[in-house]
């Protein structure tokens, strides 16, 4: 069966690991220096250590973004920092300078990724970062499926393209609006996503916008009905974006896709994709749309209006212990006794049951658990592991 890697984020250990376990073959991480996403809580030097060593541990693979368009003050400690990761073992990085490129290549034995900021639509670009020892390139967002297979018909690197997660209005990434408008400069880590404030719009002197204020932000990506179509432009990798997002959303989308590609790897087709569709709508997410896979939605990727925020607060709880016929819980949304719940693992089908017991840490009865990341005990009618969690079904409790 052939391999297509499937390249999940996360901004913690826990997501992490919790990326691994739902079945992402790799991760991409931040450090705190030359990554973007400055407000995402980034990896230390001794985390990426011990991300190497989780990684390895499960035959998983680890990079490190490295991925700033960098200012001339932004290079210092640059060869100290590179040769860090390489001590750390980290499986490559993703960079979006070249300069960042030539320093590893040069001094480090580093594998180095191209980042999607550098939106990389061509052969002749991609040529360039071969010429510099680039060893893979992640596409830039605004290829179609012919596009794509016109570059890995003569590209001899690894080719990565995004199939899930946030959008740009911009060329992959190179906007100013943020650093013209609150002086975050986006590709240095600080977008401020000025374009999904709102706005009022004008037509000269005359407001034309009224009850609805005007956004230019783009919808998010989410292409479950697109995969046997980019798995077939013999893509080596699929990268889902997020590293600011939840552990809930982490594991729901990573399992969603895994399932799907396995499938069609497995199989050659895929049976029934609303399965898939309405497993990932269970995660915190967007209005999405397929980005420029699909020809016939190029005039539905922008929103440009209010309202385009799905929340949910299904995910209710994360296994700490299932070791015994109690299982350990850690609270993350309200529940109480008669929910029904959802039981969502990284091994096999989702199931459900009515909770009709729960208790406290004393092992006291307990009819709510409404205190966040709360520590409660539940009689759960199948066996749990460590990073099983729980969803609330809201359709239906239970009555006595």
């Amino acid at each position: 069966m052939r391999k297509v890697e499937l390249l999940a984020p996360a901004g913690d250990l826990e997501k992490l690991k919790i990326a691994y376990l739902y079945g992402a073959d790799a991760c991409f991480i931040g450090g705190k220096e030359f990554s973007l996403r400055a407000r995402a809580s980034n990896f230390s030097l001794a985390d990426i250590k011990e991300g190497a060593k989780i990684a390895h541990m499960l035959n998983k693979k680890l990079y490190v973004t490295t991925n700033i368009v960098p200012h001339h003050e932004n290079y210092e400690g640059l060869l100290e920092y590179l040769k860090e990761l390489e001590k750390a073992s980290v499986d490559g990085i993703i960079v979006a300078s070249p300069y960042i490129a030539k320093v590893a290549k040069d001094h480090t034995n580093l594998e180095v990724h191209v980042s999607t900021q550098q939106s990389v639509l061509n052969t002749y670009h991609l040529n360039f970062w071969e010429d510099l020892g680039a060893s893979r390139v992640v596409l830039g967002r605004e290829l179609d499926y012919e596009q794509i297979l016109k570059i890995t018909a003569i590209s001899g690197l690894d080719i990565e393209v995004f199939i899930h997660g946030g959008m740009c209005s911009s060329y992959s990434g190179r906007c100013t609006l943020s650093n013209t408008f609150t002086l975050r400069d986006a590709n240095r880590g600080g977008c401020a996503h000025s374009c999904r404030w709102d706005y009022n719009l004008y037509d000269g002197e005359e407001k034309i916008s009224t009850k609805i204020p005007f956004s230019m932000g783009s919808k998010d990506m989410q292409t479950l009905r697109e995969i046997p179509k980019i798995i077939d432009c013999n893509v080596n990798s699929l990268k889902i974006e997020g590293r600011m997002k939840s552990l809930h959303y982490i594991a729901t989308v990573v399992k969603t896709y895994r399932m799907l590609i396995d499938e069609y790897l497995g199989t050659g087709k895929v049976k029934d994709f609303s399965i898939y569709e309405e497993e990932i709508m269970k995660a915190e997410s967007r209005i999405t749309n397929t980005g420029f896979f699909n020809k016939e939605n190029i005039n539905d990727l922008q929103l440009y209006s209010e309202g385009d925020e799905r929340p949910s607060q299904l995910f209710v709880g994360l296994v700490l212990d299932g070791s015994t016929d109690l299982a350990l819980v850690e609270q993350r949304n309200y529940f109480e006794v008669g929910d029904k719940l959802e039981l969502f693992s990284p091994l096999g089908e989702n199931k459900t049951f009515i909770l009709k017991e729960m208790f406290d840490e004393e092992k006291k009865p307990l009819k709510v658990a409404r205190h966040p990341q709360q520590k409660v005990y539940l009689k759960i009618p199948y066996k749990v592991n460590e990073y099983d969690m729980l969803r609330k079904v809201y359709a239906e409790t239970y009555k006595e």
